[in-house]
């Protein structure tokens, strides 16, 4: 009787085993990854890539991709974090660099801590330490917005110039070339929207400042280097050498048109700056000019998003692990996207790969993502807040009294109570 009932024990335990083994495999079955991004022609079209990379290894695993515009998917987020309804959140999210710690101090329980799933010491610091809260790092570093200057060499030439004059130098050295290239060849040397205050956070950016200070609180009155930003940015824009513009089609019209010499912004610019094939091998590149402040460097920023997994997530370790193999690992995923979308990624070890090695006949024969490469790992880190977009609209509603010569001090203590105002 015993031994009998031993064998059915033993029975039993064994089914409950195979139960057991069985529940196992059906969760480690078939997975879905939603993901939220915008941009049909690059951040979708990449997402497409590194799913079709990761299926080839994972065929199991099924992705939903939608395609929203950035504020819908900013608005989503936000609706659903502040109500904490999780039905309907997505697996992963693409989030602006910009408003990260929006996102990461209002709801941290909300976004996977990565910090022991990736080596981020493999990304660019300043994309690492801007995902940093807490002491943890939420974020798989995606694309950079590294800045730089691209120049028309034959006009700078024509002027008397060399490629040697645009490398490491201030705005006020660029100002001072862009009105000798202007009384030379009337051609003027950059064009801006008076309206858009872009450059500003590229010039505080690379001078390793920001709107905000290091416990978030507004600093645009008091903060030397905000002064020097905005007082630079007036000088620029009432030069004679800057053409003034109004919109995007203007701006990128300036310089397909051959009326503007230079163009200083994000490496995403690249293919406006190649859209006008008969200037091939006219243009070079350069870093961007810096202020004339302690601690400024010819290296900044400007745009640039990263990649987000949601605690909520069903699949939240398959998520985990797509962005590990793809976004963390491929190299060659990299080339590709440099090649197909222009996009220079924060992964390091990718970008001594082959496609940044390829010397670009438009640029003379330049290996321009090489040189953004190196431009990249000198940005400063800084901390961008909360609050970006309200503070350059308290910065644009001031800019005009700096234009007309009234005082920065002034201007910018205006700036931050109607930033102060609008975040209460």
């Amino acid at each position: 009787m015993k031994k009998f009932l031993f064998v059915v024990l033993a029975l039993m335990l064994t089914l409950s085993v195979f139960a057991a083994g069985d529940k196992e495999a059906a969760a480690a079955g078939p997975q879905k990854i939603t993901i939220w991004a915008w941009d049909p022609n690059f951040n979708i079209a990449i997402m497409e890539e590194a799913k079709a990379r990761y299926q080839a290894i994972n065929p199991d695993v099924q992705f939903e991709i939608v395609d929203m515009a950035k504020a819908d998917v900013e608005q989503k987020l936000l609706i659903n974090l502040s109500s904490g309804v999780t039905d309907g959140l997505p697996d992963i999210v693409l989030i602006e660099d910009y408003n990260a710690e929006k996102y990461l101090s209002s709801y941290p329980d909300s976004f996977a801590d990565l910090s022991s799933s990736f080596d981020y010491s493999q990304f660019a610091p300043y994309k690492v330490k801007l995902m940093t809260v807490g002491g943890k790092t939420y974020g798989v570093p995606f694309d950079t917005g590294v800045a730089g200057t691209y120049y028309r060499k034959d006009i700078l030439e024509a002027a008397g110039f060399r490629a040697s004059d645009m490398e490491n130098i201030t705005w006020d050295r660029f100002i001072e070339i862009g009105e000798a290239v202007f009384a030379k060849t009337g051609v003027s040397m950059c064009a801006f929207d008076p309206t858009d205050g872009g450059l500003v956070r590229v010039m505080l950016h690379s001078a390793g400042s920001w709107y905000f200070d290091k416990n978030g609180k507004p600093f645009l009155a008091g903060n030397p280097v905000m002064e020097a930003a905005v007082a630079t940015y007036a000088k620029l824009i009432n030069s004679p050498g800057t053409m003034k513009t109004s919109g995007w089609a203007e701006w990128v019209g300036a310089i397909n048109s051959g009326k503007a010499a230079t163009i200083s912004t994000g490496v995403w610019i690249t293919g406006s700056v190649k859209a006008e094939a008969t200037q091939s091998g006219k243009w070079a590149l350069a870093p961007i000019p810096r202020l004339n402040v302690p601690g400024a460097v010819n290296a900044s920023n400007l745009g640039g998003s990263s990649w987000y997994v949601l605690n909520s997530s069903k699949a939240k370790a398959t998520a985990i692990d797509f962005l590990k193999q793809i976004y963390a690992k491929d190299n060659d995923f990299y080339q590709k996207i440099l090649v197909d979308r222009g996009a220079v990624g924060s992964f390091l070890p990718s970008q001594g790969g082959s496609a940044y090695m390829v010397a670009d006949p438009f640029f003379g024969g330049q290996k321009v993502f090489q040189n953004f490469s190196a431009y990249m790992q000198k940005i400063p880190s800084v901390e961008f807040g909360s609050y970006t977009y309200e503070a350059d609209s308290a910065i644009a509603s001031v800019l005009p009294s700096i234009y007309a010569g009234g005082s920065v001090a002034d201007a910018l203590k205006a700036a931050q109570a109607q930033l102060e105002n609008a975040i209460k």
